[in-house]
């Protein structure tokens, strides 16, 4: 069981969507500090208020993730102005909906650079410094997509796909220094970034406020893999099942390609 009481996180992608939802419900469970890391400055200020008045201290981390001497300046820093990061989670992300034949190149270095390289930075940094302090988690947000992939959204799967093995291999590596590696699959969420997406048939979207919710109970469950919703558990027994079958239902429920 991860304790968070009383504790310090970081939270990636933290000025909108999930991130922000998981930064809000971290601090409605005891969190003591959140350090909360956004491109968008305006943003990031209006959550850290909304968190200040939970009684929650604050401090905004304004970084570009694909900027990594920019990232490793800030982070020592932080972790020298304000102690010890306990969890880590790594939510940031973009997503372009494109058919293949059509993609850009420059919008899947964007995806790789930031979903999977800004990753990495991060992880590398935080991770180095919990195996000092001999504790830690490290959450890492994958998708859906990252068991199950789909027609238009080739690269951001890939990148999902990729997040999952990174996780695995992490908790292997890193279980020796009690630092925990956890995933977070969430299906499609209602959120800023996917309302610019074209959705599947059938897809039913949760809110951030469930997925965050899921990864606090996952938390306290010691859940290696965290899925979300219904759907999730459903498109995953799907795959392990009759892969030829669930293939043919999402080439039905794709936007045209």
């Amino acid at each position: 069981m991860v304790n968070i009481q009383g504790k310090t996180a970081l939270v990636t992608g933290a000025s909108r969507g999930i991130g922000c939802a998981i930064a809000l419900e971290l601090a409605q469970h005891g969190v003591k500090r959140l350090l909360l890391l956004a491109r968008d400055r305006q943003r990031l200020a209006a959550v850290a208020t909304e968190i200040e008045g939970l009684g929650v201290e604050v401090v905004i981390l304004v970084l570009d993730l694909s900027q990594p001497v920019e990232v490793n300046i800030a982070i020592a820093q932080a972790w020298r102005d304000y102690g010890p990061i306990h969890l880590l989670v790594n939510c940031a992300g973009i997503a372009h909906q494109v058919p293949f034949l059509q993609s850009k190149l420059s919008n899947v270095q964007e995806e790789i650079a930031i979903n999977l390289l800004g990753m990495y930075i991060m992880t590398r940094l935080i991770a180095r410094r919990m195996v000092a302090q001999k504790q830690g988690t490290i959450v890492n947000v994958s998708s859906l997509m990252g068991k199950v992939a789909a027609p238009t959204m080739s690269t951001y799967s890939a990148t999902k796909f990729a997040i999952l093995g990174f996780t695995q291999a992490l908790r292997s590596e890193l279980a020796a220094h009690n630092i925990r590696v956890i995933a977070l699959l969430p299906s499609l969420t209602d959120t800023d970034m996917t309302r610019n997406l074209e959705w599947f048939r059938w897809a039913m979207p949760t809110t951030p406020q469930k997925v965050a919710q899921a990864l606090i109970a996952g938390l306290y469950q010691e859940s290696p893999e965290i899925l979300v919703g219904w759907q999730s558990h459903l498109a995953v027994w799907g795959n392990r099942i009759a892969p030829w079958l669930l293939e043919r239902v999402l080439r039905f429920a794709a936007p045209p390609f």
